[in-house]
């Protein structure tokens, strides 16, 4: 009797012990699990921060059709170097000319940054020899209105991306593209009008008045 009991412990324990791993794999289980719920639930949050014009942007090199304009107005500003008036080419080029400078709000010079009417009053002063306001909504009041149809090299481009009007402003290259410098963490770059993110916001197209213009190359003179 003694021997009987003494052969049940082995199988009594072994069954605690099976017991007992079972219950160690749930836990571990329910920890795996839970540690995926709360990775997943941090990716989900982080992914809405993003901004979705941020998501949807395309580098310049990898557009085929912006990286061939942003060459071909290059190459115009160089053959327009000796030309006695700049032309709206000459003004897309020197946009150009400030590709991968950093965005900084209230900056008007590649040394301190751009924001996006720094950018614009910067590149008009250099290339036309005009001066604009320093703010993409007076700019727009000063310039002429056209449809977008009508646009071409050196137009300007508005959007709506602060819920208000004329709150963002580029310049308009040719092919659906323009340069700008978009936000916090951005640099003056090449973009597709045509992206979702800019044409739910496009505000309308301006073009530089003509006797501003004039006047400001005749007091250049």
């Amino acid at each position: 009797m003694h021997r009987h009991s003494c052969l049940a412990l082995p199988d009594t324990s072994s069954r605690l012990f099976r017991r007992g791993l079972r219950l160690c794999a749930s836990v571990f289980c329910v920890a795996v699990m839970a540690g995926c719920a709360t990775k997943g639930t941090q990716t989900s949050a982080y992914d809405s921060e993003i901004d979705p014009y941020e998501t949807e942007w395309v580098a310049t090199a990898d557009d085929p059709i912006g990286l061939l304009v942003t060459h071909k107005l290059k190459r115009e500003r160089q053959r327009q170097a000796q030309a006695p008036f700049a032309s709206d080419s000459a003004l897309v080029a020197e946009a150009l000319n400030q590709l991968g400078v950093r965005y900084r709000f209230g900056g008007n010079s590649p040394d301190t940054g751009f924001d996006c009417s720094g950018l614009v009053a910067y590149s008009v002063e250099r290339s036309l020899g005009l001066k604009l306001p320093r703010n993409a909504a007076d700019i727009a009041r000063q310039a002429t209105v056209i449809d977008r149809k009508e646009l071409r090299p050196g137009d300007l481009v508005f959007f709506n991306t602060l819920g208000r009007r004329y709150s963002h402003v580029g310049i308009y290259m040719g092919e659906n593209r323009f340069v700008h410098s978009p936000s916090a963490g951005g640099v003056v770059r090449v973009e597709d009008m045509t992206m979702a993110y800019w044409s739910k916001r496009y505000n309308g197209a301006r073009r530089l008045d003509g006797s501003l213009l004039a006047s400001a190359r005749a007091s250049n003179d």
